[in-house]
Formats: C-alpha cells, structure tokens, sequence
C-alpha cells in the first residue's frame, strides 16, 4: 500500500514553519468591501490591535490582504493595494517580527517590491499564477514559498456558470494541482501548499463535495490550507448572514482538520485555535 509522505515544514527565509500539527491563519483585511463587514479594518491603530489579538489568540501566520476577491467587488489597481499592504506589512515585521506573514495577492510587482523591502514572506496567490505569467518565475528567483489556489476564471468571473461545472470536483481539482506542481518545481519553486479554494468558482454543492473529498489530496504530499471562514457555502446554507456564521465556521473547520487540512484561514483566531487544540487531544487516541 502507497504511504504518502506530506511535506512538514515550509522554508521561509531561513525560518522553518512547522506543520507537523495544524496551525491557524489568521486574516488581515485591509479592504473597505470584504464580504464580511467585521474583519475590515484600517490605519495603524487597528491594523496593531488585529495583529495583536491574532498572535495572542494562537495564531502562526497572519494573512495581509489588500484586494477583496468576493465576487463583484471592485477592481483596484496595482498602486492602490500596494499602499493598503504596505504599510501593514511594515508594521507587524516591526512589532511582530517571529511572526509568519503570508501576503495575498496575485499581482508579481506587490511580490517584487514587497520581498525587496522585508525580504521573506508567503505568497497566497488565489489564481496560482494564472492571473499573473510573471508570478511563478517571480516566486523561483526569490524562493518565496507558495500558496497556489484552485480558481477559474478571476474574481470578477469565477462563479460564472460555466466555471462551476465539473465532472468530477475532487478528481479534476487533484489533476489541477498535480499539473500545477509539476510547474511550479520545474520553475525552482519548492516551498508549496495547495488550497482547494472554497468558494472560488464553485457551487454550493461542489464545496461541500470537495469538503468531504479533501482527502484526496494527500496524493499531492503538499501542505493543504482550507479557507472555509464565514464563506457562502455555510450561511446560504443556513440562510443567515456571515455575522451569523461562526458556529457553522466551526463545523467546517473541523470536518476540514479530519480530512487532512494544515493551515486553517480564519477570522476568528481563539474559535479555531480551540478546535485545533480539541482536535489534536482526539487525535491522541486515534488508531
């Protein structure tokens, strides 16, 4: 029988992230029109308080994004988020600097001119490149490590009809990354986690069917990063809001951890971080 071998630590600039137990991200919006109201913030006062409240409630990363993906939120040029991460990447490498930061974006310039200022960090790119041609030869020269997401299309079209019919969700999106890290490694990128991207050009139905197959992914020996926080798939589910969503986040994150999940993105650090402690205290007495 296959034992598959899943990649434990990811290089980050000479500084080892450890994954050989579940670690929490959690998530630093610096939009005005994240789909969930509570989690944007701005100027350096929030920006610090966010910061200090993921580190203490037991987050490992802390996830700075500029650009909102929901669908139909608005376009913004390369200036205008460079300016919204900017100045919160500077200031949690100044007061949070044994702190994990990964960057989200998927604009290779934002990559360039953040890595030459503060040297290392993560790249969570939601397109894995396919947005951006220069992305992936940008990540093999500075040896950044790599989160590459599932999504067709781009935010604006991803939950277009035609890009949310599959065949068979879980086989296709394995065959995606297994394609994907091919190209990533032949381009010297070898510091990889892979996310299924939930809610990024999939159904509702699809999401929950690529939450029961996540599984499947340990063929791939790669890191897996669920991002399942107060997303559409649970409260349409439950016909609520997001302000509504914690419980059902909860579920999520926890069906997410026993299918193989390694980083938990999140906006409520202390919910997730429990779980993963009642998790692992379970895993204990698994045979």
């Amino acid at each position: 029988m296959k034992i598959f071998r899943k990649k434990r630590t990811i290089n980050c600039g000479g500084k080892l992230l450890d994954l050989s137990a579940p670690v929490i991200m959690g998530i630093l919006n610096v939009t005005p029109d994240s789909f969930y109201a509570d989690s944007r913030i701005s100027g350096e006062k929030e920006i610090a308080v966010r910061a200090e409240a993921i580190v203490s409630e037991g987050g490992t990363i802390i996830d700075i994004g500029g650009y909102s993906s929901r669908p139909d939120a608005a376009d913004i040029d390369e200036r205008e988020e460079y300016s919204r991460i900017r100045p919160a990447m500077a200031l949690v490498k100044k007061h949070f600097p044994d702190t994990f930061i990964s960057v989200d974006t998927f604009r290779s310039n934002i990559v360039k001119q953040l890595y030459e200022e503060f040297g290392s960090f993560i790249v969570n790119d939601i397109s894995a490149g396919n947005i951006d041609s220069r992305m992936i030869p940008c990540l093999g020269k500075s040896g950044l490590p790599y989160i590459a997401m599932h999504m067709r299309g781009t935010p604006k079209t991803m939950q277009d009809r035609e890009n949310c019919v599959y065949g068979d969700i879980v086989a296709e999106i394995v065959s995606y990354f297994v394609r994907k890290k091919g190209e990533l490694i032949n381009a010297g990128v070898m510091d990889i986690i892979i996310d299924p991207g939930f809610g990024f050009s999939k159904t509702l139905d699809g999401n929950y069917e690529l939450l029961a197959g996540m599984d499947s992914f340990k063929i791939l020996e790669l890191p897996v990063l669920a991002g399942i926080s107060r997303k559409s798939m649970l409260y349409k589910l439950l016909d609520i809001t997001p302000e509504e969503s914690l419980s059902a986040t909860i579920a999520g994150n926890v069906l997410a951890l026993q299918n193989g999940a390694d980083i938990l993105r999140v906006h409520d650090v202390k919910a997730a971080s429990d779980a993963v402690k009642v998790f692992a205290e379970v895993n204990k007495y698994s045979v």
